[in-house]
């Protein structure tokens, strides 16, 4: 029914004010008695072989939903009813922005693709946690954490501290987020001196809590093999917990969309199936230059269990969507995890 009916009706909207009514539909079900108990019982699907324990937590599945869609923390439990293993929230900044000016959404059905340029727009990380102090949902959260963009780089690690400080008691993980493309400036940031000195002053205020939760660091696709190789040394240096493998690319080949449509809409990260070869092969170069020593978090062009099944054969342990799941609707988690265990792609992990 989604790519039936609502779908045309939503990309009627664009795309901008078609992720604005999602929202409040989705808000909306979640305060009418019963709807989430409803919700869950059609779009959750559960088995043991899904099951799999990552950095020390324990998912039901590998299927996550990737940051971005809900980035101040506000549908947690509407979107766990719809079967996610684990939410993504964020990018959080310490203080609320509004992020780039509109529009900086934008769709290319051609490609089955996004491209977006929304500057971490979000409340804040105080916003964030007060939202996730009020969930319900059973579900394994990441805060995905990045800095302001009036913060100067030499000043970020204080940024990613503060969030890091606000988001501690809420979250089960943190992803320090230095690669998007829409921020100024931010991908400076993934050099690896920078780098190395950003998360060891995020290392020290997460070990300075009772109990430290798993750091891990997100990554663009349009590193050379060369900066993966560092990466890989930062992670050991680190003492990162894994790697989120990837964000949006800023390239543009390859695209069914016409060049001059494309170029119209201007500068952003592209998502969706256009990233899913490059995506994978960041993954698989990761997990074999590393001897599979760090888990990754796949995330690029997934709409399908076989887009699934490829990540996790190049060495993911998990994986996220999110253009996959504008394009393909609520039902993708479960449809995907159903044919994993139909198809035998999956078995109780212990990573």
């Amino acid at each position: 029914m989604y790519q039936a009916l609502l779908r045309p009706l939503l990309f009627q909207l664009s795309a901008e004010q078609a992720h604005r009514f999602t929202f409040g539909a989705l808000a909306a079900a979640g305060r009418l008695p019963g709807l989430p108990a409803l919700l869950r019982q059609q779009f959750s699907y559960r088995h043991p072989a899904l099951e799999r324990e990552v950095f020390g937590l324990r998912f039901r599945n590998p299927i996550g939903l990737a940051a971005g869609f809900d980035k101040d923390a506000r549908l947690v439990d509407e979107l766990a009813a719809l079967g996610f293993g684990h939410i993504e929230i964020g990018t959080v900044t310490p203080r609320a922005q509004p992020g780039n000016p509109a529009p900086r959404l934008f769709r290319l059905p051609a490609d089955r693709a996004l491209i977006n340029r929304m500057g971490f727009n979000n409340a804040g990380a105080a916003a964030a946690a007060e939202q996730l102090r009020r969930r319900t949902a059973d579900v394994v959260i990441g805060g995905n954490i990045g800095k302001n963009k009036d913060t100067p780089n030499d000043q970020a690690a204080q940024d990613y501290v503060a969030c890091v400080q606000a988001l501690h008691e809420f979250v089960d993980y943190f992803v320090v987020n230095v690669s998007s493309p829409n921020t100024p400036g931010l991908r400076q940031l993934q050099e690896r001196e920078p780098l190395l000195q950003l998360l060891r002053a995020v290392q020290r205020a997460n070990h300075a809590r009772r109990t430290a939760r798993p750091l891990l660091l997100k990554i663009a696709p349009d590193l050379t093999n060369e900066q993966l190789d560092d990466i890989i040394g930062i992670v050991r240096e680190a003492g990162l917990s894994g790697v989120v493998a990837t964000n949006t690319t800023v390239a543009r080949d390859g695209l069914r969309t016409p060049a001059g449509a494309v170029e119209q809409l201007g500068a952003g990260g592209l998502s969706g199936a256009p990233l899913r070869a490059r995506a994978t092969e960041v993954i698989r170069y990761l997990h074999q230059q590393s001897g599979g020593s760090f888990p990754i978090i796949g995330v690029g062009g997934i709409f399908t269990p076989d887009d699934v099944q490829e990540k996790l054969a190049a060495g993911a342990a998990l994986v996220q969507l999110y253009t996959g799941f504008i394009y393909e609707g609520p039902g993708v988690v479960q449809r995907i995890c159903r044919q994993l265990v139909a198809a035998g792609c999956v078995q109780e992990s212990g990573r």
